[in-house]
């Protein structure tokens, strides 16, 4: 629970800019003063009341809903009041401005400040406080944001299964198995006399076993749900007049780049982030890679180069209709050399010849895609790959949770103390002292997730990204 003196906070909790209503919202230890001074009347538990919102001299603000949620029956798990107004942002301002200047002043009932030390909140410090107070745990506070920020249907679905305690479940029921495993391990550690083969009796290897595949499923699930959460990075890379640009607008849909038969036309980048199964790609449209005297289509270039090497996969675009003129093939067998050097062996590169429409007799080298960014054929294929290359299986999005990054890593070093623990189960002399250590931090492991076991730094970086008021 948060310390009796924690200060209460107010924020505007809605978007900046204008809107059909917004939302102040103040969290505190007893809210029902302010609310009082601020409606004219007490407030019902969870009951939307209307009325104005008033001024130290009684003239209204705004005309709105105010809510009382006592605690612990709140987001904070403290006493909440949330003021739903006029969704201009002079409005809000100006409750937000009253609701410091009237926790300050003395109630004429009690002679004391109505909400002493109220401030302004920091970034996600209400759901900071909801993780600390027991009403979500870590893993569900981080979908919250996620849930936000979502970029396509399906991840904003999984994040809301996160968010419900569905990735969460799966960890506990983990760290469940773990605690019965380590509890049969050190009891036997404690008390040798007892001469109890716990590795038959309670068959302790298949017990690992089990807790193994338990963790390979989740493992495989939390990569599909970061895939949603995180997208991946598509640069479209070639020579000049490729069909780059014509490629990007085919995939988005929608005229975003400029075409033109000049070559260089793309000096800068042009992204797009678009969606496939639910998973959201941003696609690079880079400018086409040649030697140039022109100094901003070498700067064009340069960059073009920087977002290759940062990509999580590439399209090389090949152009059918010049295949077969030397200088042509020359410069795209060095696209291709320079881009092996350069990328790592994990980022997949996707040959792509286009304009089949233009050439529909022209053979395609084993492992590339024919396609016409003119006339879309090729393009379901294309997705496919893409799919493919970054590991989503199809119809994976029923059922997924979002994950990090850091919960992956959390899982894969959780994985290996499992493995660990299982080599030291081998050979005629079981070290079940070293069995228990590594138990115990694959349980730590699990436990960062969910935020059981986590330092407070991690925390204030979760939290600080997180947007005010939430």
């Amino acid at each position: 629970m948060l310390s009796p003196t924690a200060d209460p906070i107010v924020a505007i909790a809605t978007a900046p800019g204008r809107g059909a209503v917004g939302i102040v919202r103040v969290s505190g230890r007893d809210v029902a003063p302010l609310a009082r001074a601020l409606t004219g009347r007490a407030l019902a538990p969870r009951v939307a009341t209307f009325g104005p919102f008033r001024e130290a001299d009684g003239s209204p603000i705004d005309h709105g809903l105010a809510i009382h949620f006592p605690a612990p029956h709140s987001y904070t798990g403290e006493d909440v009041l949330e003021l739903q107004a006029h969704g201009g942002p002079v409005v809000l301002q100006l409750l937000l401005q009253r609701c410091l200047q009237a926790a300050a002043e003395t109630d004429p009932t009690t002679g004391a400040e109505r909400l002493p030390h109220l401030r302004l909140a920091r970034p996600g410090e209400f759901t900071e406080r909801a993780f600390l107070n027991g009403k979500l745990d870590l893993a569900q506070a981080e979908a919250v944001m996620d849930l936000i920020d979502a970029s396509t249907e399906s991840a904003a679905r999984s994040a809301s299964r996160s968010l419900a305690g569905a990735f969460s479940q799966q960890i506990h029921a983990l760290v469940d198995g773990l605690i019965q495993l380590r509890m049969l391990i050190e009891a036997t550690l404690d008390f040798p006399e007892e001469e109890i083969d716990v590795l038959s009796t309670h068959d302790v290897r298949g017990q690992l076993s089990n807790l193994k595949q338990m963790l390979a499923g989740v493992q495989a699930r939390a990569r599909q749900g970061a895939l949603l959460r995180e997208g991946i990075q598509v640069v479209i890379a070639g020579q000049p007049n490729a069909g780059k640009s014509s490629l990007l607008n085919a995939l988005a849909g929608a005229e975003l780049a400029i075409v033109t038969p000049i070559a260089g036309t793309t000096r800068d980048v042009v992204q797009q982030t678009i969606q496939i199964e639910g998973v959201p790609l941003r696609v690079l449209d880079t400018a086409g890679l040649r030697e140039s005297e022109d100094e901003v289509e070498r700067i064009g270039i340069a960059r073009a180069w920087a977002h290759i090497a940062d990509a999580d996969a590439v399209l090389l675009l090949h152009d059918l209709t010049r295949m077969q003129t030397p200088e042509y093939a020359t410069e795209d067998a060095a696209i291709a050399a320079t881009m092996a050097e350069k990328l790592p062996a994990s980022v997949p590169v996707i040959h792509l010849w286009n304009k089949r429409d233009a050439a529909p007799c022209a053979a395609v080298p084993d492992g590339g895609i024919a396609l016409s960014a003119r006339t879309g054929e090729g393009l379901d294929a294309l997705r496919a790959r893409l799919l493919q290359v970054v590991g989503w299986q199809a119809g994976a999005g029923d059922g997924l949770f979002i994950a990090r990054e850091r919960h992956l890593q959390a899982l894969a070093r959780a994985a290996g103390h499992l493995q660990a623990a299982g080599a030291h189960l081998e050979g005629p002399a079981p070290m079940l002292d070293l069995l228990a250590e590594e138990l115990r931090l694959a349980q730590n492991a699990l436990a960062e997730i969910t935020g059981e076991f986590t330092a407070d730094d991690l925390l204030g970086v979760i939290f600080a990204r997180f947007c005010i008021g939430k």
